[in-house]
């Protein structure tokens, strides 16, 4: 009995420490990922900019408009659903996305910049993000990271670009 009382102990502990360094945390952070690509950037751009099929986490993604605004739809594969607002769109340098969705633990935009380079381009992502909830905020600072998905998703957009291999990813967040 005494070491289930302090099992239980630890874990409120636990949990009270998580959310009190949650809430330390600001609720807006800035994350950039930069790769080097060998392809044009029109080619890149049209591949961030249109169907997703080459993204291996989704299983659904339709484009629509609604209000005058251009909306992106994705579903991942664990079925989360997230619309998105093309706010700025400049091939084949510059798209820029906002998460549509009011009701999420979280909101921002993704903005991607593509520079062309002498062997291909640049593509630097930069996520402005915000985190509602303190515990959230607590697990995507220490333990999944603010630049995961956008590693992984430049991963991903060099595996689908047939002859580019990423030249590099250097980090820049705060």
């Amino acid at each position: 009995m005494k070491l289930l009382l302090i099992v239980v102990a630890i874990l409120v502990i636990s949990i009270i420490a998580i959310v009190a360094v949650g809430a330390m945390l600001p609720k807006s952070h800035t994350a950039t990922r930069t790769a080097t690509l060998n392809a044009a950037p029109e080619q890149v751009f049209a591949l961030i900019s249109g169907r997703q099929d080459w993204g291996t986490d989704l299983k659904a993604y339709s484009f629509f408009d609604q209000d005058g605004r251009h909306l992106v739809q994705e579903t991942d594969k664990h079925g989360q659903t997230i619309t998105y607002e093309i706010v700025q769109s400049q091939p084949p340098t510059l798209l820029r996305r906002t998460i549509a969705d009011k009701n999420l633990p979280f909101g921002g935009s993704w903005t991607w910049n593509i520079e062309p380079q002498s062997a291909g381009c640049s593509v630097t992502i930069t996520e402005d993000g915000e985190v509602y909830n303190p515990v959230f905020r607590f697990v995507s600072k220490f333990l999944i990271g603010h630049t995961r998905t956008i590693d992984n998703y430049l991963a991903m957009l060099s595996s689908a670009l047939p002859k580019a291999k990423a030249q590099a990813a250097t980090p820049a967040s705060n």
